[in-house]
């Protein structure tokens, strides 16, 4: 609970889109941080039509005085659009972004702010994902297609991200100042059921161009549910396609074209390489799905004139 006269030290940010019961999990599972002092809960309702309200409602109120909480609507559809109102509405000098079904570890927030405040030079932080399953493990979910699912876990050490990885909004946390300046890209990210990616990679690559330090925390832990509906190849497929159509989206004028088609034909040769040598079922459709997400990019690339990014 944040006192009058003090202002939050960590906002937590929940965007939510018609996932009231997942969201209830969530919010009750706050609960159980080890520390709450000088934290804000902000629950920004991204447009949805089921009980989201409702079940926002009844958490403040079964939490008044106890937990800052408050609840935001936010009409524009898509992840980037709520997240940005997230933070547009946040006081707190740190923002935690958590998914609405995700469970964070009791040492979650503490981890957080021990760390934002004996690093100075640090921007942005992510930690461990581990899957919470809703049915069993599918046989065909290799390491290598883990990452569409948000499965994170690299290793039990501090350290910074290599160049090619951020983390993920399932369990990041970024200092407020660095907003001051920058927001997430709204035409990245989910929209609705759309399964539109990409917007944290924009981001977390203006953070590395500005300099600023991104850091990768174990103690930073979450549980993330996956529903039975995305373990399927139907879905890593078209998850894949979307993640091409991404990719295309954050490549301006001719330049950033010409470059990314160069990217596009080192992919071509590698992934005919990996098919000569793929014999179990995870690493053939792991082929397939890079297949799908260059057929992505390059739908992308035929229709779009010209889409630049807003800040």
């Amino acid at each position: 609970m944040v006192p009058n006269n003090q202002q939050p030290h960590v906002s937590i940010v929940i965007c939510t889109y018609n996932r009231a019961d997942l969201l209830r999990v969530t919010l009750d599972s706050l609960q159980r941080l080890s520390s709450i002092d000088r934290v804000e809960v902000i629950i920004v309702d991204n447009n949805s039509t089921d009980h989201t309200r409702s079940v926002t409602e009844a958490y403040m109120k079964r939490n008044k005085g106890q937990v800052d909480a408050g609840y935001y609507f936010e009409r524009s559809q898509g992840l980037s659009a709520a997240r940005n109102k997230g933070i547009q509405v946040a006081t707190g000098t740190i923002i935690a972004f958590l998914d609405d079904d995700a469970i964070p570890c009791s040492e979650w927030i503490s981890t957080i702010i021990a760390t934002f405040d004996s690093r100075q030079d640090l921007y942005a932080m992510g930690g461990m994902i581990r899957p919470n399953f809703e049915s069993s493990r599918p046989d065909w979910l290799v390491k290598s297609l883990e990452r569409p699912y948000t499965i994170v876990d690299m290793g039990s050490t501090v350290k910074e991200y290599p160049s090619k990885l951020h983390p993920y909004g399932a369990n990041m946390a970024i200092r407020r100042s660095f907003f001051d300046n920058h927001a997430f890209p709204t035409e990245l990210g989910r929209k609705g059921n759309l399964l539109l990616s990409g917007e944290e990679s924009w981001l977390f690559a203006k953070m590395r161009k500005a300099g600023k330090t991104i850091l990768y925390h174990p103690g930073m832990a979450v549980d993330h549910f996956i529903p039975s509906s995305r373990l399927t190849r139907e879905w890593i497929q078209q998850r894949y396609y979307y993640q091409g159509i991404s990719n295309a989206c954050m490549r301006n004028g001719i330049g950033g074209k010409l470059s990314l088609v160069g990217t596009l034909a080192g992919k071509m040769l590698y992934i005919s390489v990996a098919f000569l040598f793929a014999r179990s079922e995870g690493s053939r459709l792991l082929v397939k799905c890079r297949l799908l997400s260059i057929r992505g990019t390059l739908d992308m690339l035929r229709r779009r004139e010209n889409m630049p990014l807003t800040r």
